[in-house]
């Protein structure tokens, strides 16, 4: 069974999302283990503050490095840790692949970055990997922690219902999106269902599925659509 250890200065905001629907009941199932961590519990300030101002001057406040090292160091005491992940604009953009290797870690830790960033001495001395998970400006790296977990927890067996699920999702197969589906009715306001998908012909069914995969990957992500190009 995968840990993971989330810290963060706003811990109610990941509460709720990791109760309900898949991370939900993966947890209820003890499939995988996750722990929330609130950094003003770790701070040695008698308010228990957990950021400062910046050296040099400048907006915004930033994460202390003490509460920080003081949660971490007190988790490695306990267990070892395969990566210690920052959530940070300048990350590398979280790709598919990488929920596919953070599926077969053992023990993870997330730090949710908040204000104007984190004192460099942490992420110079803790920080294995740093994954952002797009060109915006979010108030802190709660919902990347919570957008990552929840892709990796999907992956790990006997989350989903259908094994296969996961398998064929977007991005899974050749980097490609996931063409159409659809189910019952087969017919709804004039609009019906295409009749490969109900002729049982199994080879014409996939084949159609791949080719609808390369259409919508070709039209809607021309970056991705190159690539595919490249190798086949």
């Amino acid at each position: 069974m995968i840990r993971i250890d989330i810290l963060s200065g706003v811990p109610a905001l990941l509460e709720s999302p990791l109760n309900y629907s898949i991370v939900g009941r993966a947890r209820e199932k003890n499939l995988v283990d996750i722990h929330i961590h609130d950094l003003r519990d770790y701070s040695e300030d008698k308010h228990n503050k957990i950021d400062d101002y910046p050296y040099g001057g400048g907006a915004g406040m930033v994460l202390s490095a003490q509460p920080i090292f003081s949660c971490i160091e007190q988790l490695q005491s306990q267990r070892e840790y395969d990566e210690i992940i920052f959530t940070a604009p300048g990350g590398v953009p979280f790709e598919q692949k990488h929920a596919n290797e953070l599926s077969i870690k053992k023990n993870i830790i997330f730090l949710c970055g908040h204000y104007k960033g984190v004192d460099q001495r942490v992420r110079d001395a803790l920080i294995t990997k740093e994954f952002s998970i797009g060109d915006y400006v979010l108030s802190g790296g709660e919902l990347p922690a919570l957008v990552m977990t929840d892709a990796l927890v999907r992956l790990l067996p006997g989350v989903l219902g259908d094994a296969e699920s996961s398998l064929t999702d977007s991005f899974q197969d050749e980097n490609l999106l996931e063409g159409p589906v659809y189910t019952r009715p087969a017919e709804f306001k004039g609009m019906k269902v295409p009749d490969v998908l109900r002729s049982g012909d199994h080879k014409k069914v996939e084949k159609w599925k791949r080719d609808q995969s390369i259409k919508q990957t070709e039209e809607r992500r021309p970056d991705l659509y190159e690539n595919f190009k490249k190798k086949n």
